[in-house]
């Protein structure tokens, strides 16, 4: 993706505020740890020093990843044409079930809550979709599965 990443303006305000918590809140704490760990002595065998600068790489490491994700953010707006950022509920005919998916960018997915890719086989079918519209899903197993839109909505 040309390290540009796809996101929703709520995706974005998500990372905003995580890369706040951990250079406002969670560094200074581990730097805090760091000297307190270091106020025991020996540094050779002192477990919490160890782990306050493995936690202090951690997070330096997301920091740093994002303030990239950030920098390069692209965000996708809503539109007519587009169902990105959107809920869109369909059913799969195969088993008559109904359920609903947020369209979001990759960094955003979350299965469990229904939130999938816009990259993913089943969020390109369903991506520039009309309400009533049948799609055929194809797995990587060559199953095909028919789907029909049966409602959009803003989140």
């Amino acid at each position: 993706m040309n390290n540009k990443y796809q996101l929703t303006p709520n995706g974005l305000e998500e990372l905003k505020k995580e890369l706040e918590k951990l250079v406002n809140e969670d560094k200074p704490k581990i730097i805090e740890q760091i000297k307190d760990a270091r106020a025991q002595g020996d540094l050779s065998e002192n477990a919490d020093y160890d782990a306050a600068r493995d936690e202090q790489a951690r997070v330096e490491l997301r920091i740093n990843e994002l303030e990239k994700i950030i920098q390069n953010a692209v965000i996708i707006k809503n539109s007519n044409k587009s169902n990105f950022g959107k809920k869109v509920v369909v059913i799969f005919d195969d088993s008559g079930e109904e359920e609903t998916f947020e369209i979001v960018g990759s960094l955003e997915t979350n299965p469990l809550e229904g939130r999938i890719s816009n990259e993913s086989p089943l969020g390109i079918a369903i991506l520039n979709k009309d309400e009533g519209d049948e799609v055929i899903l194809k797995t990587e197993t060559d199953k095909e599965h028919k789907i029909k839109i049966v409602k959009i909505f803003d989140r």
